[in-house]
């Protein structure tokens, strides 16, 4: 298992360009929940001018909407939701300075263009885990679109947070390796 430093902004980069398709990798420091109906608001602000503040530069993005939380918990279940349909937003994610995207599932071959040339990594969390993956969050807050509730963009604070590099910078695939 590798383990990476979200926070270490000025090493992320490098940590995550060692990184080669199939490596599984546990994720601690920052990452951001963001889902369909997020991608949608994002992409209509983006062409009106307007650049979310929710979203910091070097951010990674988890496709996740998260149960209700239960007493004693930083968050309920929280497993990866199918990525292919976050796809059609994969050109806004060079623009919002995304670094990675966590999902669930093969991306479309537009999507994978588009990842390879600006240099944006996937990751792969395992689907049907949603319970154990939350053991992982320390902390969760909202931090932007609240009133869409569960698909809210929220900022979880993980530790050792457990992946598989799905599509590394070097057009490393692990669906055809």
């Amino acid at each position: 298992m590798i383990k990476i430093n979200l926070d270490d902004k000025q090493n992320l980069s490098a940590q995550l360009l060692k990184l080669n398709a199939g490596d599984r990798v546990l994720l601690s420091g920052t990452i951001f929940t963001a889902r369909d109906a997020v991608h949608k608001i994002i992409s209509e602000n983006l062409k009106n001018g307007e650049k979310p503040t929710y979203l910091p530069t070097n951010s990674i993005i988890y496709y996740a909407g998260p149960t209700d939380t239960p007493p004693g918990k930083a968050i309920g279940s929280i497993g990866p939701t199918t990525s292919v349909r976050m796809d059609a937003y994969a050109p806004m994610m060079k623009e919002l300075q995304v670094v990675a995207t966590i999902g669930k599932g093969e991306r479309s071959e537009f999507a994978k263009k588009v990842f390879s040339q600006d240099k944006i990594l996937y990751f792969i969390a395992t689907g049907g885990c949603g319970a154990l993956l939350s053991s992982s969050v320390k902390n969760a807050q909202v931090v932007g679109l609240d009133h869409l509730g569960c698909e809210s963009v929220k900022k979880l604070t993980v530790e050792n947070f457990p992946v598989t590099v799905a599509y590394d910078l070097h057009e490393g695939d692990i669906f055809n390796d």
